[in-house]
């Protein structure tokens, strides 16, 4: 791992972009407010969503709203629906505003393309999508959650919604082996979900079972969220609870249909077992044994 190059990166694209300047694109405010200015859109947007898209704490996001609100750009209101959500939304001014920022971000994006060669430009494209995958990846957090919670609740269920739009037969999660709150909660289990953005994109559960092997069950990556090697991690990151929980051997059941899952299963070092269970779902199962 190279810190000091992904320093020297930072600098140049701050330097580059003209994130530096006082003034963000000759418009007379900091990059940090035109960038709320964007993300407000034209549709508005709530100040709860704002802070977690931007990764900002409240008190500096109600500081650049502020100074939008006394420039007359942004306006600030309580929700119709619910009093305690903030909606921020743009004046016409503000969205005479955010369209000379896109205008100006194009010529600047022009700007950085026009000196090199086609074969340069295509490959500074390129690269520039690959440092977003992975800078995006490197945003996501896992955390052990209450499965109970809303957030564990919406994972579980979209896992179970996809599992019926691919399994031949649909699926019953009342016929397959349980993994119910209570099993996923510590000591019995654990339940990983992964956020980005404090918005939830996949999850993994561990059932434990002393000193036998531990169950990976319920593992599921959203769909944007796909191709940023969110699975792989949340499968290491499993291992690792199911180290600390003192399991041998971790042990999982997989669909024929998810080859996906089975092709990661294969890569991380997991080997193909005889049935070790009766559950009705399952075409291939799996063991991997555990190092400290």
């Amino acid at each position: 791992m190279s810190v000091g190059e992904v320093r020297r990166f930072n600098r140049v694209v701050t330097q580059r972009v003209g994130a530096l300047h006082d003034a963000y694109l000759s418009r007379g405010r900091p990059l940090g407010q035109d960038r709320v200015l964007w993300e407000i859109g034209h549709d508005g947007c709530d100040v709860r969503s704002l802070r977690a898209r931007l990764d900002l704490d409240s008190g500096y996001v109600s500081r650049l709203l502020r100074s939008l609100e006394d420039a007359g750009l942004v306006r600030v209101e309580r929700s119709g629906v619910d009093g305690r959500v903030r909606i921020a939304r743009l004046t016409e001014d503000g969205l005479a505003e955010r369209q000379v920022l896109d205008e100006r971000s194009d010529e600047l994006a022009a700007s950085i393309l026009e000196p090199l060669e086609a074969r340069q430009q295509e490959r500074l494209v390129a690269a520039m999508s690959e440092v977003t995958r992975l800078l995006t990846a490197s945003m996501v957090r896992v955390a052990v959650m209450d499965p109970r919670l809303p957030i564990a609740q919406y994972c579980l269920e979209s896992y179970f919604a996809e599992l019926g739009d691919r399994f031949e037969a649909g699926f019953d999660s009342s016929r397959s082996i349980s993994a119910d709150n209570a099993e996923l909660t510590p000591p019995a289990g654990s339940l990983l979900i992964a956020t980005l953005h404090s918005e939830p994109v996949g999850c993994g559960a561990l059932k434990f079972h002393g000193s036998d092997p531990a169950e990976i069950k319920r593992m599921w990556v959203a769909p944007e969220a796909r191709g940023l090697g969110l699975g792989r991690r949340l499968l290491i990151e499993l291992e690792r609870e199911a180290i600390a929980y003192g399991a041998p051997v971790v042990r999982l059941e997989t669909n024929r249909n998810l080859t996906e899952a089975i092709a990661l299963y294969r890569s991380a070092g997991y080997q193909e077992v005889p049935a070790f269970n009766t559950e009705p779902y399952a075409h291939h199962w799996f063991e991997k044994a555990l190092t400290a």
